[in-house]
């Protein structure tokens, strides 16, 4: 079991915090976190620079950028006991612990204004200019689209109304000769009568 005074390696605080080392190296030098180093030059870790980490982790949670981190952790600091592990203030700690409160909550209300802002923004700089364009582009395509729709339709409706034409003066034609050969028929038939009436009558 761990105890408090123990020296963590960087992939032993690595897989503790959730942080790859190469990020751990780089908050080192962003949040100017001291990191002890050995004889060799090489990092080790307290249980102090691990509530550090952590502290970081959740600040981040909490939607807090770097920069207000930086701001969080240049405020008067909180040292643990080794004993109880207990937060106590270097001095007035119910004073400390306060501001330390309001001040969190103060840079909680400036980022959520900060990343309002920033939202607000960013939908004011949407050019909807080109947005219009285009839908009235597809609006000009549908239109023409209907009116050659239209078109089509018409000159369908305008072929078939010629075909009925000539279907029907095919009938008239067909009709009118029927009438000229019934006609011819009929006339026929009323010479032949008459020549018959006269032929009877001359032998009379």
């Amino acid at each position: 079991m761990r105890t408090n005074n123990e020296v963590y390696s960087i992939n032993e605080i690595a897989e503790l915090t959730g942080f790859k080392p190469h990020v751990i190296r780089f908050y080192e030098k962003e949040f100017s976190l001291k990191i002890p180093r050995d004889t060799g030059n090489r990092r080790y870790f307290t249980y102090r620079e691990l509530e550090d980490l952590l502290y970081i982790k959740s600040m981040q949670e909490k939607g807090l950028t770097n920069s207000q981190i930086k701001q969080v952790l240049k405020s008067p600091k909180i040292s643990l006991d080794t004993k109880t592990r207990k937060e106590v203030a270097v001095s007035a700690p119910a004073k400390v612990n306060r501001n330390e409160e309001k001040n969190y909550e103060v840079l909680l209300k400036e980022a959520t204004q900060y990343l309002s802002m920033q939202v607000h923004e960013s939908i004011k700089n949407i050019d909807t200019r080109k947005e219009i364009e285009e839908l009235s582009e597809k609006i000009d395509e549908l239109k023409n689209k209907l009116n050659n729709q239209e078109k089509d339709v018409l000159i369908c409706e305008n072929a078939k109304l010629k075909m009925k034409v000539k279907e029907k003066s095919y009938e008239v034609a067909e009709l009118k000769d029927k009438l000229r050969r019934e006609q011819a028929q009929n006339k026929s038939f009323f010479q032949r009568m008459f020549n018959g009436k006269s032929k009877s009558s001359i032998k009379y």
